[in-house]
């Protein structure tokens, strides 16, 4: 399709007053668009700000017009940088991004309601959803219900009953053909899309095993600040309460168990791993284990090894690797991405000296195809898979169990706080020495 959104229309005949119908989803949108798409921040810290000068730096014509976060400094630190700082963008040219922030007071919100706010608003066509995974189903579920396209950040829950949500509203995207993008940039990477085009196209046979890695350091921690209520506290500490997070397996390792599943074009039918804390012990740690080690058995037999740890000064490795019955890959990383035969031989070796940041290549084609009228991405279901693949290897690890696809996705276990509100406690709480409870495999109930 060459014309772009506002050609389309005209040509189409469908301005009309204040209300432009969308001949692809079927429902309204505010004709003041013209050639400019309006974008909700929702979610100021440093991934969503990312994500924000990511849309700013694409070639449509992108403005920031409203903000949402739970805190306000962070609103406000985010909303500097993006005034104050310029991108290059996919092309390699400067942009001054902040000429394409129209952020009043008015249409900065904040608080648990927030993102109500901002994504209601008639002249906002795109939602970038890049809070703490643990709100990222009632987000979903608003912007959808309010007919915005979207980009939101992985992991899409932190538990069952978030990801049913999930599938849920992502059929009904899916009717409304809103364009959702999610964040597993592996899936929008150069390396990563020719490599796994020619291995589902057979260059390697069927895929027999395989070895999935996150390992590294620890991110960052916030200490408890003075007069900090626990559910403040647990939100600036994010990472590691699971109602939030989800555990570093979900929010971090789901990356590469994405690429397992995207491999073998399927989804585990049975987990079983170990895991614990052995480095991480402290009370400011919360709750999540350090190290997950998994099994993910997929149903024609085939098994998956999955590593996650996050400790200082040993070992790294973030890549995957695959074997199959015709040849093998053993990274993606950069230029090692190459298919080889058992004889020896390279089927298939990459050059990335053209590519482009995948972080980057999301934005540019998600803005592309809502410049040009086009509904093509609905990544919501596939991501929410992988997610419920690595909450069930949280699962797994936790428990000490082998736990299986079925009755993992239809668990009633709900980490979420019953009350949102600064005064309210989150259903984890801290005992009388500061420490949070941890699951203990053989014992904790995960199903």
């Amino acid at each position: 399709m060459e014309q772009n959104r506002r050609e389309f229309l005209k040509a189409s005949g469908l301005v009309a007053g204040s209300v432009i119908l969308n001949p692809f989803t079927g429902y309204g949108f505010n004709s003041a668009v013209g050639d400019t798409i309006r974008v909700a921040l929702i979610g100021c810290g440093g991934r969503g700000t990312g994500a924000a000068a990511q849309a700013l730096s694409t070639k449509q014509n992108v403005q920031i017009v409203a903000m949402a976060d739970a805190f306000k400094d962070r609103l406000d630190e985010s909303y500097r940088s993006l005034t104050a700082k310029k991108y290059k963008n996919a092309a390699g040219a400067t942009v001054d991004i902040k000429t394409k922030v129209d952020v009043p007071d008015d249409r900065k919100f904040v608080g648990f309601d927030a993102f109500k706010k901002a994504i209601a608003l008639k002249d906002v066509d795109v939602v970038i959803l890049a809070t703490p995974p643990g709100f990222r189903p009632s987000h979903f579920e608003e912007a959808v219900k309010n007919n915005k396209h979207i980009f939101m950040e992985k992991p899409v829950a932190t538990d069952a009953p978030g990801i049913r949500k999930v599938l849920a509203v992502a059929e009904e995207a899916k009717k409304k053909k809103l364009n959702v993008v999610v964040g597993l940039q592996r899936r929008y990477q150069a390396n990563y899309r020719e490599a796994i085009k020619r291995i589902h196209d057979g260059a390697l046979g069927d895929i027999v095993g395989g070895q999935v890695y996150w390992v590294g350091s620890s991110p960052w921690m916030k200490e408890r600040q003075p007069n900090q209520t626990e559910m403040e506290y647990q939100m600036r500490n994010w990472y590691y309460f699971n109602w939030l997070c989800g555990d570093h397996i979900t929010e971090q390792h789901v990356h590469n168990i994405d690429v397992a599943n995207w491999v073998k074009n399927a989804y585990p039918t049975q987990i079983q791993g170990t895991g614990g804390r052995e480095v991480r012990t402290g009370k400011q740690y919360g709750e999540i284990f350090d190290h997950h080690t998994l099994d993910l058995v997929y149903a024609d037999g085939t098994t998956i090894s999955s590593q996650c740890r996050q400790f200082e000064g040993t070992y790294n490795r973030v890549d995957e690797a695959f074997v199959g019955t015709k040849g093998r890959i053993d990274s993606f990383d950069g230029k090692k991405t190459i298919l080889k035969d058992y004889k020896g031989g390279v089927m298939y070796a990459h050059d990335d000296k053209a590519d482009i940041n995948p972080y980057q290549v999301e934005h540019d084609e998600l803005f592309d195809a809502i410049a040009k009228g086009e509904y093509k991405f609905a990544d919501a279901e596939r991501v929410a898979k992988s997610t419920m693949t690595a909450i069930m290897g949280r699962m797994a690890t936790y428990s000490g169990k082998v736990i299986k696809w079925d009755e993992a996705l239809n668990s009633d276990i709900n980490l979420f706080p019953d009350k949102l509100a600064w005064d309210a406690n989150p259903k984890l709480m801290p005992g009388p020495d500061g420490l949070y409870p941890v699951a203990v495999p053989g014992k904790t109930v995960v199903i």
